[in-house]
Protein backbone atom coordinates (compact mmCIF):
# COMPACT_ATOMS: atom_id res chain seq x y z
CA UNK A 1 0.00 0.00 0.00
CA UNK A 2 2.80 2.44 0.88
CA UNK A 3 4.44 1.63 -2.45
CA UNK A 4 1.22 2.54 -4.32
CA UNK A 5 0.99 5.86 -2.47
CA UNK A 6 4.64 6.64 -3.21
CA UNK A 7 4.18 5.69 -6.85
CA UNK A 8 1.10 7.94 -7.08
CA UNK A 9 2.97 10.87 -5.57
CA UNK A 10 5.88 10.39 -7.96
CA UNK A 11 3.56 10.15 -10.95
CA UNK A 12 1.51 13.23 -10.16
CA UNK A 13 4.70 15.09 -9.27
CA UNK A 14 5.94 14.37 -12.79
CA UNK A 15 2.89 16.23 -14.11
CA UNK A 16 3.91 19.20 -11.98
CA UNK A 17 7.46 19.02 -13.35
CA UNK A 18 6.13 18.69 -16.91
CA UNK A 19 4.15 21.84 -16.31
CA UNK A 20 0.64 23.08 -16.78
CA UNK A 21 -0.35 23.17 -20.39
CA UNK A 22 2.56 24.43 -22.38
CA UNK A 23 3.81 26.92 -19.80
CA UNK A 24 6.90 25.10 -18.57
CA UNK A 25 10.04 27.27 -18.37
CA UNK A 26 11.54 27.68 -21.81
CA UNK A 27 8.46 26.34 -23.59
CA UNK A 28 6.66 28.40 -26.18
CA UNK A 29 3.46 29.86 -24.76
CA UNK A 30 0.16 28.32 -25.78
CA UNK A 31 -1.60 30.53 -28.28
CA UNK A 32 -5.32 30.73 -27.72
CA UNK A 33 -5.94 30.29 -31.43
CA UNK A 34 -3.59 27.32 -31.76
CA UNK A 35 -5.11 24.37 -33.67
CA UNK A 36 -6.25 21.25 -31.87
CA UNK A 37 -3.53 18.89 -30.79
CA UNK A 38 -5.16 15.62 -31.74
CA UNK A 39 -8.22 15.73 -33.91
CA UNK A 40 -9.69 12.30 -34.42
CA UNK A 41 -11.22 12.05 -37.87
CA UNK A 42 -13.09 9.00 -39.17
CA UNK A 43 -11.95 6.22 -36.86
CA UNK A 44 -14.13 5.87 -33.79
CA UNK A 45 -11.98 5.61 -30.69
CA UNK A 46 -13.96 4.24 -27.77
CA UNK A 47 -13.35 6.20 -24.59
CA UNK A 48 -12.06 4.00 -21.78
CA UNK A 49 -14.70 3.59 -19.08
CA UNK A 50 -13.67 4.28 -15.51
CA UNK A 51 -15.03 4.46 -12.02
CA UNK A 52 -13.76 7.37 -9.93
CA UNK A 53 -14.78 8.95 -6.64
CA UNK A 54 -16.46 12.35 -6.78
CA UNK A 55 -16.12 15.13 -4.23
CA UNK A 56 -19.13 13.73 -2.31
CA UNK A 57 -17.37 10.38 -1.92
CA UNK A 58 -19.64 8.59 -4.41
CA UNK A 59 -18.47 6.34 -7.24
CA UNK A 60 -19.07 7.71 -10.72
CA UNK A 61 -18.64 5.82 -13.99
CA UNK A 62 -18.04 7.50 -17.32
CA UNK A 63 -20.62 5.12 -18.82
CA UNK A 64 -23.26 6.67 -16.50
CA UNK A 65 -23.36 9.55 -18.99
CA UNK A 66 -23.74 7.57 -22.22
CA UNK A 67 -26.13 9.39 -24.55
CA UNK A 68 -24.72 12.79 -23.58
CA UNK A 69 -21.81 14.72 -24.98
CA UNK A 70 -18.99 14.56 -22.44
CA UNK A 71 -16.16 17.01 -22.00
CA UNK A 72 -13.60 15.17 -19.90
CA UNK A 73 -11.15 17.70 -18.46
CA UNK A 74 -8.01 16.67 -16.55
CA UNK A 75 -6.95 19.61 -14.37
CA UNK A 76 -5.66 20.71 -10.95
CA UNK A 77 -6.40 23.61 -8.61
CA UNK A 78 -2.80 24.87 -8.76
CA UNK A 79 -2.71 25.06 -12.59
CA UNK A 80 -3.23 28.61 -13.99
CA UNK A 81 -4.38 27.52 -17.50
CA UNK A 82 -6.81 25.06 -15.88
CA UNK A 83 -8.25 27.86 -13.75
CA UNK A 84 -8.61 30.01 -16.86
CA UNK A 85 -10.77 27.38 -18.62
CA UNK A 86 -13.21 26.78 -15.76
CA UNK A 87 -15.52 29.81 -16.26
CA UNK A 88 -16.08 28.70 -19.87
CA UNK A 89 -16.92 25.17 -18.74
CA UNK A 90 -19.38 26.56 -16.17
CA UNK A 91 -21.13 28.57 -18.92
CA UNK A 92 -21.24 25.61 -21.30
CA UNK A 93 -22.68 23.31 -18.64
CA UNK A 94 -25.47 25.85 -18.00
CA UNK A 95 -26.17 26.42 -21.68
CA UNK A 96 -26.19 22.76 -22.77
CA UNK A 97 -27.35 21.13 -19.51
CA UNK A 98 -29.72 18.70 -21.30
CA UNK A 99 -27.16 17.40 -23.81
CA UNK A 100 -23.79 17.83 -22.11
CA UNK A 101 -21.93 16.83 -19.01
CA UNK A 102 -18.55 18.22 -18.17
CA UNK A 103 -16.49 15.95 -15.94
CA UNK A 104 -13.53 17.53 -14.22
CA UNK A 105 -10.88 14.99 -13.26
CA UNK A 106 -8.80 16.58 -10.52
CA UNK A 107 -5.17 15.55 -10.41
CA UNK A 108 -4.63 17.29 -7.06
CA UNK A 109 -2.85 14.61 -5.05
CA UNK A 110 -1.56 16.30 -1.92
CA UNK A 111 -4.24 18.96 -1.88
CA UNK A 112 -7.51 17.03 -2.29
CA UNK A 113 -8.89 19.07 0.60
CA UNK A 114 -8.47 22.17 -1.57
CA UNK A 115 -10.79 20.91 -4.32
CA UNK A 116 -14.22 21.46 -2.69
CA UNK A 117 -13.45 25.04 -1.53
CA UNK A 118 -12.00 25.70 -4.99
CA UNK A 119 -15.22 24.42 -6.60
CA UNK A 120 -17.27 26.78 -4.45
CA UNK A 121 -15.02 29.74 -5.21
CA UNK A 122 -15.21 29.13 -8.97
CA UNK A 123 -18.90 28.09 -8.81
CA UNK A 124 -18.21 24.81 -10.59
CA UNK A 125 -21.58 23.37 -11.60
CA UNK A 126 -20.40 20.02 -12.96
CA UNK A 127 -19.09 16.84 -11.33
CA UNK A 128 -15.47 16.79 -10.20
CA UNK A 129 -13.82 13.41 -9.77
CA UNK A 130 -10.49 12.48 -8.21
CA UNK A 131 -8.12 11.06 -10.82
CA UNK A 132 -6.04 7.93 -10.41
CA UNK A 133 -2.89 6.69 -12.09
CA UNK A 134 -5.01 4.09 -13.89
CA UNK A 135 -7.33 6.63 -15.55
CA UNK A 136 -4.39 8.89 -16.44
CA UNK A 137 -2.74 5.89 -18.08
CA UNK A 138 -5.94 4.82 -19.85
CA UNK A 139 -6.18 8.26 -21.44
CA UNK A 140 -2.70 8.21 -22.93
CA UNK A 141 -0.44 8.86 -19.95
CA UNK A 142 -1.42 12.49 -19.53
CA UNK A 143 1.78 14.49 -19.27
CA UNK A 144 0.43 18.02 -19.19
CA UNK A 145 -2.68 19.75 -17.92
CA UNK A 146 -5.18 20.84 -18.80
CA UNK A 147 -5.85 17.95 -21.14
CA UNK A 148 -9.41 17.67 -22.38
CA UNK A 149 -11.27 15.01 -24.35
CA UNK A 150 -14.53 15.52 -26.22
CA UNK A 151 -16.64 12.35 -26.19
CA UNK A 152 -19.71 11.91 -28.37
CA UNK A 153 -23.11 10.53 -27.36
CA UNK A 154 -21.99 6.99 -28.30
CA UNK A 155 -18.93 7.10 -26.05
CA UNK A 156 -16.33 7.76 -28.75
CA UNK A 157 -13.48 10.22 -28.32
CA UNK A 158 -13.90 12.68 -31.17
CA UNK A 159 -11.28 15.25 -30.23
CA UNK A 160 -8.65 16.06 -27.64
CA UNK A 161 -6.80 19.18 -26.59
CA UNK A 162 -3.63 19.70 -24.61
CA UNK A 163 -3.37 23.10 -22.98
CA UNK A 164 -5.79 25.96 -22.52
CA UNK A 165 -8.58 26.46 -25.03
CA UNK A 166 -11.22 29.16 -25.19
CA UNK A 167 -14.86 28.35 -24.50
CA UNK A 168 -15.67 28.89 -28.20
CA UNK A 169 -13.52 25.90 -29.18
CA UNK A 170 -15.57 23.56 -26.99
CA UNK A 171 -18.84 25.21 -28.01
CA UNK A 172 -18.02 24.48 -31.67
CA UNK A 173 -17.35 20.83 -30.78
CA UNK A 174 -20.68 20.57 -28.92
CA UNK A 175 -22.61 22.17 -31.80
CA UNK A 176 -20.99 19.77 -34.30
CA UNK A 177 -22.05 16.76 -32.23
CA UNK A 178 -25.57 18.08 -31.70
CA UNK A 179 -26.01 18.47 -35.48
CA UNK A 180 -24.91 14.85 -36.04
CA UNK A 181 -27.47 13.41 -33.62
Amino acid sequence: MKFKVLLSILFFSSIIIAGCGNKAPGAAPVKKSEPVVNQIKDDAVKSPDFELINTDGKKVKLSDYKGKIIILNFWATWCPPCREEIPGFVKLQKEYKDDLVILGVSLDIGSKDDVVPFMKKFQINYPVLFGTMEVVSDYGDIQSIPTTFVIDQKGNIVNSFIGYREESVFKAEIEKLLKKS
